[in-house]
């Protein structure tokens, strides 16, 4: 099974890029409308809009996700149930191409809940405490954004129809429908994991690696950048545009600081993920759509390429993930090794790898643009953060000697793997600048004094030599964080976010659900509702059937009462 979906992606994935090409080249769209039921006056219209976004971003998704089932084949081998894990990624992918190419609430909903589903199921597939409570947590965050999309349907009534492209320049100057554009934002930040939804995204690690890859380079966590990229218009010149920023700068700070306490390898590339796609939030924020799509592919490539090196490097560690116990790797698996460190340079943004053309372009645009100086500092400081975890995950893994068990073998003998994690090589090296020359067909000039040019230079060259003095040189101003333990362990838990949403609200939450249902719903409701009902009504049966059994006393009892009544009566009358 794993062949034979690896190879109809795999072509799949060809000829969407094909005609994506064709689409750019001929700057046109498709836009399809499939009536499914139509009774009397009532039509039931799936919609579909294909055009040069959605036929690329489908063909990306399905490279990456054949790539990963192919390697899934080695990776998965121990499992029995393969092809149940196969279906649930195809599923998985299915979901994600029903939001893709949905113009329209209603059907971006079923692709939305579709992932949220398929997520939880792959986050517990290794079924322990641990990956329960992970997966909990992922499907209980990711509910608030299914909300706000339920909200945001409702709300589009006001229009007549829900499919949202007909409309977003007339809600662009309607002040009221802004409503629309803020649900669609909280949707977005809780499916993209920004602050202060950012604590379920490191705890979804408990997935199998290739779900990792999978789930972090292409499909869960790119769903809200993709619909914002579609709502863009009215992310323009607004509050809830400036809010984005923010909210995304201080996702991109938050992360990169957290990655360079972490020892754990997935986790880290989690928290890098996480940086990236506050940075994709931001300059979508200040306008720039186009950028953050060219970045969401170009991450797209390099990041499950960092994931499935990871996982070959986990596989072949016999399952251990603390960076602490790793080293030498350069001499002992040199192939994954390559992958790996070409993917982290990629990361970094190192010239004319295929991270390199989005960052750089981003951060010039950056600088281009009138945005304030905190916003400035977050975007350069981030970056410098992303080169210095980077390079320290480097140097834990691949210089020094190997500081695991010395009976265990490391090598580079899982071809499967490897051909796999080769192809996105390839990707990750050219993916960029093929991008480039197709998106943004005429050539922008970023005309900006030599300072501005060279700054992103300089923060990266002192990102990644602090990412080495700290992990090497035990510096006195560099290492005095790792002194204050209260300080390095806000900065490495997230600010205590994971604390706060499972602790402070889902516990919570849980617990007064708990109470309103033992209150009203067990309480009270069943009191004066089903058992009041359920008493009275036995209370009345047992008397119609003493009544029904011809019992003499009861017949005289009940002659005796009437007669009073009735003399009564006629004494009162």
């Amino acid at each position: 099974m794993c062949l034979i979906s690896f190879i109809s992606l795999f072509f799949l994935s060809l000829s969407l890029f094909i005609l994506g090409i064709n689409f750019i080249m001929n700057d046109y769209s498709i836009f399809i409308e499939w009536e499914v039921v139509s009774y009397n006056s009532m039509n039931i219209v799936m919609t579909l809009l294909f055009d040069w976004m959605s036929l690329i971003f489908m063909s990306f998704v399905l490279m990456i996700s054949s790539l990963v089932i192919f390697y899934s084949k080695e990776y998965m081998s121990a499992d029995y149930k393969i092809n149940r894990f196969i279906m649930l990624v195809l599923m998985f992918v299915t979901s994600m191409m029903l939001l893709i190419i949905s113009p329209n609430l209603i059907s971006i909903l079923l692709g939305w809940d579709g992932l949220g589903l398929v997520s939880y199921c792959l986050v517990i597939y290794f079924q322990n405490v641990k990956s329960f409570n992970a997966g909990m947590l992922t499907a209980l965050s990711n509910r608030i954004g299914d909300v706000a999309l339920l909200l945001a349907i409702a709300w589009m009534l006001n229009y007549g129809s829900w499919n949202y492209v007909f409309y977003l320049e007339f809600m662009k100057n309607n002040y009221e429908m802004m409503i629309i554009c803020s649900l669609v934002v909280l949707a977005a930040m809780t499916k993209s994991a920004q602050i202060p939804f950012s604590s379920w995204l490191p705890a979804a690690m408990a997935a199998p690696t290739p779900v990792s890859a999978l789930v972090h380079s292409s499909t869960l966590v790119t769903a809200g950048v993709y619909l914002l990229i579609r709502f863009n218009i009215l992310l323009v010149d607004n509050m809830m545009g400036n809010i984005l920023l923010l909210l995304g700068n201080l996702t991109m700070f938050m992360s990169g600081l957290g990655a360079n306490y972490e020892f754990d390898l997935k986790k880290i590339i989690a928290l890098s993920t996480l940086s990236q796609l506050g940075l994709m939030m931001s300059i979508l924020a200040m306008g720039n759509y186009k950028l953050a799509f060219f970045h969401l592919l170009t991450h797209a490539l390099f990041k499950a390429l960092l994931f499935m090196c990871a996982g070959a490097i986990i596989h072949n560690m016999n399952n251990n993930q603390d960076i602490r116990l790793m080293g030498g790797l350069s001499l002992m698996m040199p192939l994954t090794s390559s992958c790996f460190n070409v993917a982290n340079l990629a990361l970094c943004g190192m010239p004319f790898l295929s991270g390199f053309y989005s960052k750089d372009l981003i951060l010039e645009m950056v600088s281009f643009s009138n945005i304030n100086n905190f916003s400035f500092f977050l975007y350069f400081f981030s970056t410098g953060l992303t080169v210095c975890y980077s390079f320290r995950l480097v140097y834990y893994s691949m210089s020094g000697d190997c500081n695991f068990s010395s009976l265990n073998l490391l090598n580079d003998e899982s071809w499967i793997m490897l051909k796999s994690m080769i192809m996105l090589l390839l990707l990750s090296i050219f993916g960029g600048s093929m991008l480039n020359w197709l998106i943004f067909s005429s050539p922008m000039i970023i005309i900006l004094p030599l300072y501005l040019k060279l700054i992103i230079l300089i923060v990266c060259i002192l990102g990644g030599l602090s990412g080495y003095l700290i992990s090497k040189v035990n510096l006195f101003f560099i290492n005095k964080s790792f002194n204050n333990y209260n300080f390095s362990y806000f900065l490495g838990s997230m600010w205590f976010m994971p604390y706060i949403s499972t602790y402070g609200i889902i516990n919570n939450l849980l617990m007064m659900g708990m109470m309103v249902v033992k209150s009203f719903d067990q309480g009270w409701s069943e009191y004066f509702g089903g058992q009041k009902l359920y008493y009275n009504l036995v209370k009345n049966s047992q008397l119609n059937q003493n009544l029904q059994n011809n019992n003499l006393k009861i017949y005289l009892l009940s002659f005796i009462f009437w007669m009073m009544i009735i003399y009564m009566l006629m004494i009162y009358f």
